[in-house]
Parts: C-alpha cells; sequence; structure tokens
C-alpha cells in the first residue's frame, strides 16, 4: 500500500510561496476571463500558463480553479447546500472524491475553484492504488452521511480504472457490516452516468456540474477549518 497522496517534492514551493500563489490566483482570473470568451480550456491555459512561466503541475492547478463567470453562476445555481440533503440519493463520483479526501488527509495542496468546488493534482493513469488514508477516508465519508441523514447513497466508480472492483468490494463489505444504504456501481462512463441520474451529484468534475442537474460541495465542510494547504483564487 502506497503511504500517502501528499505533497510532491517541490510542491512547497510551487504553492507555499507567497511571490507564487500571487501568480496563480492572477494567472486563475486571466484564464478565467478567456473562457468566458469563448476560448478552450486547453489553448487558455497553456497561454496564461506561459504568460506568468507556470510549470505542468501549476497549470493543472489552475484549470482546477478556473471557471467562466458563466460557469460560475451556474453551478451555484444548481448546488444543493448540505443542510438541505436529509432524505436525499446521493450519486458520488467515486475515484473523484475519495481521492481528493484522501489527498486532503494527506496533506497535500488542494485547490479550491471560483466555482467553490475543491480539487487536487492527483491522476489516476488507469490505475486506483489505496493509500494509508483510504479507510480513514471512507468512515469520515460515512459519517458525513449520516449526520446529514442522507437516505441512501450511491457510489460509482469508472470500470476500466484497475482495482475499481476492489474498491466496489471494499465498499459494499463495509456498507453491509454497518447497516449503511449504499450502492456501488462500476460504469464505463460514469460522468454520463451521474448527469443522467436524477440524484444528487457530488464531484469536483467541472464537466459533471455543468450538465449535471443538482449537485453537493461535501468537502466542503469535510476539510479541516483553516487548512493550511489550501490555496484560493
Amino acid at each position: 500500500m502506497s503511504k500517502n497522496r501528499g505533497k510532491e517534492g517541490r510542491d512547497d514551493y510551487l504553492f507555499g510561496e507567497v511571490f507564487m500563489q500571487r501568480k496563480i490566483k492572477e494567472a486563475v482570473f486571466d484564464m478565467s476571463f478567456l473562457l468566458e470568451r469563448g476560448y478552450g480550456e486547453s489553448s487558455s491555459c497553456e497561454l496564461v500558463g506561459n504568460r506568468y512561466k507556470l510549470n505542468k503541475r501549476q497549470q493543472q492547478a489552475i484549470k482546477g480553479m478556473a471557471a467562466s463567470e458563466t460557469a460560475v453562476v451556474h453551478r451555484e445555481k444548481t448546488k444543493i447546500s448540505v443542510e438541505n440533503l436529509e432524505g436525499t440519493t446521493l450519486i458520488i463520483d467515486g475515484f473523484n472524491q475519495l481521492i481528493l479526501l484522501e489527498s486532503i488527509l494527506s496533506e497535500a495542496y488542494v485547490f479550491k475553484g471560483r466555482d467553490g468546488a475543491y480539487r487536487d493534482l492527483s491522476n489516476l493513469y488507469g490505475t486506483y492504488k489505496s493509500v494509508r488514508q483510504t479507510e480513514k477516508s471512507i468512515e469520515v465519508f460515512a459519517e458525513f452521511f449520516k449526520k446529514y441523514s442522507v437516505l441512501k447513497v450511491v457510489w460509482v466508480f469508472d470500470a476500466p480504472v484497475s482495482n475499481s472492483g476492489r474498491m466496489k468490494t471494499k465498499l459494499t463489505d463495509y456498507a453491509n457490516e454497518k447497516g449503511y444504504n449504499w450502492e456501488v456501481i462500476q460504469e464505463n462512463n460514469p460522468d454520463k452516468f451521474i448527469i443522467n441520474s436524477n440524484f444528487i451529484g457530488v464531484t469536483s468534475d467541472a464537466w459533471i456540474l455543468d450538465k449535471t442537474k443538482s449537485w453537493a460541495n461535501i468537502i466542503e465542510v469535510l476539510i479541516p477549518e483553516n487548512y493550511p494547504f489550501l490555496i484560493t483564487c
């Protein structure tokens, strides 16, 4: 089992230095400006990244933080407050949310976007590996669902990703042991499956957020107060 999803070697310099944080915030503003005017995400990120001399990891961060004003307004309109989740069914973008919470528990840098959603810098590359914080992450989610009286939870995982079957078994066994109303699904296209459902989506994936009927920002209440490795725009 991998140790954690913590910071990489130069992250404290790339994201912790005040002048770097200032550059990132300016870059997010510029990229959001371009997105609002119809420029593509990749071309906008590359243009702004070159302008501010940001490396690939920093560009990945601003891509997660930037959003057009139109997107921000839409996502705010479809967002469901956690206080209003009692008796609802949540459909969870499994790897997206699990890895994000693992990163937070590993004290990695996390980035709050203009839309209020939180994102990390982890990449699956077709394979998921449990880390030291995986079990704790599942417990934290479970406590949240119980605290806010969620009726049912549907976890959706990318079927093509290696070890998604093991995660399905792990969550199913955990739910059965605790008596939780969880359903765990493997899908070849989990993004479309989530947006086509009538349940409240839980994800930080921008494409899903732009198309889903409603979503809840669970990480917003799970991230520790004054989290020292949170970068905001």
